[in-house]
């Protein structure tokens, strides 16, 4: 059983390009989630980035990444109801508690918590969109030349934390279908069985890799990798910054929520949310474009 957040191979501009290129289109769509608090600007960030992991031909990787998202930021919506208690519109009228004070909630920390958890959603959503589109080998054969002990580091984890996932998939599926009368296994027997394996196939990794020479003190070559979908991806996402930025100077995402909420829905905010839309399915387009020619 495969995890929907491994790498799977495929032919779309993500998958084709050089990582640096597609690091460069989602990362810009992460950094938008970091300049604005609009959650309409939020949510097209979102829903951009949604885009492009089903253009992309990662859609398992779009839903698993949202069930794992939403659940945060449902709970971050009531950490901040229970901990702010600024705000004019009051939606719950609380107690005086002698720990706690004030227990009031309000719809203004309710929006500060959504306002988080749509930041959590961007961000988790493009990590997951990288994980499953960028291959890690590429990663790891791009960053070798320059930090080599780290490229390796960050090329196995990514390796190796997916199969971990499935390894505990089928180690569930296999306990499910003992029967009803076998011995029930604890959660802990099975983070042990889990841990062993993984243990296990890093020294059977280890050894590979001290078959194939790594561990030599020789520099290897550095092997410069183009595509024909780096353009368009990098100036997507130079693209999506620029706009970002220059529609945040100008007032566009305008969000306050104390001591009471202002959002801005004005032509300028509307206009960044569908930019955000039609850019991130730019490559894509490009893409296509170039397969009928």
């Amino acid at each position: 059983m495969r995890s929907a957040l491994a790498y799977t191979p495929g032919r779309s501009p993500l998958h084709r390009a050089t990582p640096g290129a597609a690091i460069a289109y989602l990362g810009a769509l992460a950094v938008v989630g970091f300049v604005y608090s609009s959650p309409l600007v939020l949510i097209a960030a979102i829903g951009a980035t949604a885009l492009a992991g089903f253009a992309a031909g990662a859609g398992r990787a779009v839903r698993a990444s949202l069930r794992l998202a939403i659940p945060l930021l449902i709970f971050m919506v009531l950490v901040n109801a229970v901990v702010t208690h600024r705000g004019e519109t009051i939606l719950v009228r609380g107690w005086n508690l002698p720990v706690l004070g004030n227990t009031d909630v309000t719809l203004e920390s309710l929006a500060a918590g959504a306002t988080i958890g749509l930041r959590v959603v961007a961000v988790v959503l493009a990590f997951a969109v990288y994980s499953a589109c960028v291959d890690p080998d590429r990663v790891l054969r791009a960053l070798r030349p320059i930090a080599r002990r780290s490229a390796m580091t960050a090329g196995l984890v990514t390796r190796m934390v997916p199969l971990a996932a499935a390894d505990g998939a089928r180690m569930r599926e296999a306990v499910a279908l003992r029967g009803p009368g076998a011995e029930p296994v604890g959660r802990a027997a099975m983070a042990r069985r889990l841990v062993e394996g993984s243990l296990d196939r890093a020294v059977d990794v280890a050894a590979t890799l001290e078959l194939r020479g790594h561990s030599l003190p020789a520099r290897p070559r550095r092997r410069r990798e183009r595509s024909r979908d780096d353009l368009p991806l990098y100036a997507t996402g130079a693209a999506i910054l620029a706009l970002g930025v220059a529609a945040r100077v100008a007032g566009a995402g305008a969000f306050d929520t104390y001591p009471r909420i202002v959002i801005g829905a004005g032509v300028l905010t509307l206009a960044l949310c569908a930019a955000l839309i039609v850019l991130a399915g730019i490559p894509f387009g490009v893409r296509r474009w170039r397969s009928r020619g």
